[in-house]
């Protein structure tokens, strides 16, 4: 399998894209297949940062699909997602927005942290999600079937999530399910050097400390250092700056604000760290 990747600077990556990356850890590639082969709608939940998106974007390329990714926001709202109509040249027309489009396509439409768009984009998806696979545009009077090869992904982090944003039941029964978490750390070691090309003893090191950090239990510290942030840290590594600095800089001073947790943190980095 390659393990490279060309972005096409946009939404969405076409066939041709060559595979990203992505270190399978259980079954996962399989569900994946097996829910697009069936036309289920998949949810992913996952830590923030253990590799969501890339598995989404390896998953595309690998069933030669385009990929549509909107990335959910408190002021999403249905007409976002669906379409709408603009002034364009001096008279009125319509555009498709990104889950419209991904429909008329037969793409993969990636709603990534779904549960900070507006509720009244989980109702827009409902009929994609269970055997109608249609999707309703008001606006037009328009009712879309999906293609076969059009597939709904979205993502959320159960552990972030507060009981008021979190997925209703009637929208989680209606797909299939695939928990993504941090690998263990012999498989987090193949992906650090593979993604940033770090000197393994370092990648171990930085390895050991993001476990370590994992294990903690602090008030105020509503996350702990991803693989995206241990990846960031070997970059800063890798460009030139000393180990310490870049851990701080890469995976400390993203976690948190406070002085005191952040001090804390830092006598353990120079547990794992010595330079």
């Amino acid at each position: 399998m390659p393990d490279s990747y060309q972005s096409n600077d946009g939404d969405e990556a076409t066939s041709e894209s060559i595979i990203p990356f992505y270190r399978r850890v259980h079954n996962e590639t399989e569900v994946f297949k097996a829910a697009w082969k069936s036309r289920h709608a998949v949810m992913l939940k996952g830590p923030t940062g253990c590799g969501k998106t890339r598995f989404v974007e390896s998953m595309a390329a690998e069933l030669r699909r385009p990929l549509v990714t909107v990335s959910c926001h408190e002021d999403l709202t249905a007409a976002d997602l669906l379409g709408r109509y603009l002034l364009k040249g001096g008279e009125t027309v319509w555009i498709d927005g990104p889950l419209t489009r991904a429909v008329r396509q037969g793409a993969i439409c990636y709603l990534d942290e779904v549960v900070e768009a507006r509720a009244d984009t989980t109702v827009a998806i409902h009929a994609l999600t269970d055997y109608r696979r249609q999707l309703y545009v008001e606006r037009l009077g328009e009712t879309l079937t999906a293609s076969p090869e059009f597939m709904l992904v979205i993502s959320y982090n159960p552990g972030y999530q507060s009981i008021l944003k979190d997925l209703k039941p009637s929208t989680r029964q209606r797909m299939a399910s695939i928990e993504l978490g941090f690998p263990p750390a012999d498989i987090e070691l193949e992906i650090l050097i593979k993604e940033s090309g770090v000197d393994p003893k370092v990648a171990d090191d930085l390895v050991r400390l993001a476990g370590a950090i994992r294990t903690l239990d602090i008030a105020g510290l509503p996350e702990v250092s991803s693989t995206r942030s241990l990846i960031a840290a070997a970059d800063l590594i890798r460009a030139g700056l000393r180990p310490r600095e870049a851990v701080e800089a890469g995976m400390i001073g993203p976690l948190c604000d406070d002085p005191a947790i952040t001090a804390s943190l830092m006598e353990m980095v120079d547990v794992y760290i010595t330079k």
